[in-house]
């Protein structure tokens, strides 16, 4: 059963008027103008989104996430478990996987579908363990060769004391500093919430694709509204100042391609937005492995040094 946001209620309305006169004998003709007439309001509501709106649908509970998008996507995946000097953080998963005939290693954020896997996986926030065990997957993937893919969606990294105290600084750094060093070509999907130093560990990327309903920012806009109205209300105002949309950042240089998604969100089609992810990694991966390790280095460090610029 499709799940409405707020500024989806129009449509919901419209919907369960249809499913209602479905239930009479004489109905169908009605319930099936009401559809039509949903279906255009939804491509329209879908047209021009607030940068608010698609923090929303960014955030949808049944946006397809990292487990989806890997069992649609990849093949053979092997997760690879611990950074070998503290545990093992569900908040960031890992491994070897067969894309389309070639090996690569997979590494993404996970937030969870349901209340017990999200507590779980700590709704993507990933400690420093996180960040070091994607660090070592990365250091393999350099050894064998392998392109890496991450999906990045992430609120952020974790805040509690337990991960300032093991380093969380540190390790979102050394993270970063892997993704810019590595031999091998490297592509950051954000398909979700992409947040603050928590996303960039994992994105710092030769490609940096985004879905077309992702936010990418600094911090959330809530946090943006707290520290500087000091109130999470004004978060719609936030997000508006940002420009955490795919749009704004394509222009601004900070991503390098939007994947587009169906019709009402991803959350709608999750095949068909796994077809068009599938297409565009194919299509970077095919242009990527032409490069040398000098070039891959190279044009990372070009690209993120004129962020800003």
């Amino acid at each position: 059963m499709t799940q409405y946001l707020p500024f989806e209620k129009p449509i919901e309305a419209l919907a369960a008027q249809a499913a209602a006169l479905r239930a009479r004998p004489d109905g169908a003709e009605q319930a099936a103008m009401l559809d039509e007439r949903a279906d255009r309001l939804l491509a329209d509501l879908y047209a021009r989104l607030t940068p608010w709106q698609r923090t929303l649908v960014a955030r949808h509970p049944d946006r397809p996430r990292f487990e989806k998008l890997t069992a649609g996507l990849f093949i053979d995946f092997l997760p690879l478990a611990g950074d070998r000097r503290f545990g093992d953080d569900k908040a960031v998963i890992g491994g070897f996987a067969r894309f389309q005939g070639r090996r690569v290693m997979v590494i993404g954020h996970v937030k969870g579908e349901d209340t017990a896997t999200r507590i779980k996986h700590n709704f993507g926030m990933a400690r420093p363990e996180g960040y070091r065990k994607a660090i070592r997957l990365m250091d393999l993937a350099d050894r064998f060769g392998l392109p890496v893919i991450t999906l990045v969606d992430t609120p952020g990294a974790f805040p509690g004391i337990d991960a300032e105290a093991r380093g969380q600084a540190e390790a979102i750094a050394r993270s970063t500093e892997k993704c810019l060093s590595l031999s091998v070509p490297l592509i950051a999907v954000i398909i979700g919430e992409g947040g603050s130093g928590g996303a960039v560990a994992l994105a710092a990327a030769n490609r940096v694709l985004m879905l077309e309903h992702a936010i990418y920012s600094v911090i959330s806009p809530e946090g943006c509204a707290s520290i500087l109205w000091r109130s999470a209300a004004q978060a719609a105002d936030a997000a508006e100042a940002m420009k955490v949309t795919a749009g704004d950042l394509l222009k601004l240089g900070v991503i390098h391609r939007i994947v587009y998604e169906p019709k009402g969100g991803a959350h709608r089609d999750g095949p068909e937005t796994i077809k068009r992810l599938a297409l565009a990694l194919r299509n970077e991966l095919d242009g990527l492995s032409a490069m040398s390790a000098a070039e891959l280095r190279r044009e990372r460090e070009e690209f993120f040094l004129r962020l800003g610029a």
